[in-house]
């Protein structure tokens, strides 16, 4: 292994043998059962419209999941580079899929809607450049072929008016 190379593994077993396999389109479920070593199981499917469970994750989910997590991380560590105390973060993020006509399709953008709140006022300038920070430190951002945009709001408030449910 090289010094900075990671490696990840999973196991992702079908279980959707209904009984005849992949006979036909309509006689399997799309059900995946999602394994790491150390992690709880994640059951996933294929997204309802490509006749999955809609209870289940689906790719496009922990795509959409991952480029999140990835910018929230990537931000708090820019804030703490930056003197930043960031108190509260939420992020509502959006994706648009779009198909091909050929069954195939891509992500054509993501959508990230932060919303933070800082532990001053005096830190929402620093906290709102530290997106930009966060975006190029991103593995999962770096990694894809389509745009993946922020529109973040910082506002400044108290960690327990967070914790109170209290606007800031």
């Amino acid at each position: 292994m090289k010094i900075g190379e990671h490696h990840y593994a999973l196991t992702a077993t079908w279980d959707g043998n209904l009984g005849t396999g992949t006979s036909g389109y309509r006689d399997y479920s799309r059900d995946v059962s999602i394994r790491v070593d150390g992690k709880p199981l994640l059951l996933a499917s294929a997204d309802k419209p490509f006749r999955g469970d809609p209870e289940r994750w689906n790719p496009e989910d922990l795509l959409l999941a991952a480029l999140s997590e990835c910018h929230l991380l990537s931000y708090l560590h820019a804030c703490v580079s930056a003197g930043v105390v960031v108190v509260s973060y939420r992020d509502s993020a959006t994706g648009v899929m779009t198909e091909d006509g050929r069954s195939g399709g891509a992500f054509t953008e993501v959508l990230l809607r932060p919303q933070v709140i800082v532990a001053d006022a005096s830190m929402i300038g620093a906290a709102e450049r530290a997106h930009a920070d966060a975006h190029r430190m991103c593995f999962i951002a770096n990694s894809v072929n389509f745009p993946v945009r922020h529109e973040a709001t910082v506002t400044a408030g108290s960690a327990s008016a967070v914790r109170a449910g209290e606007p800031a």
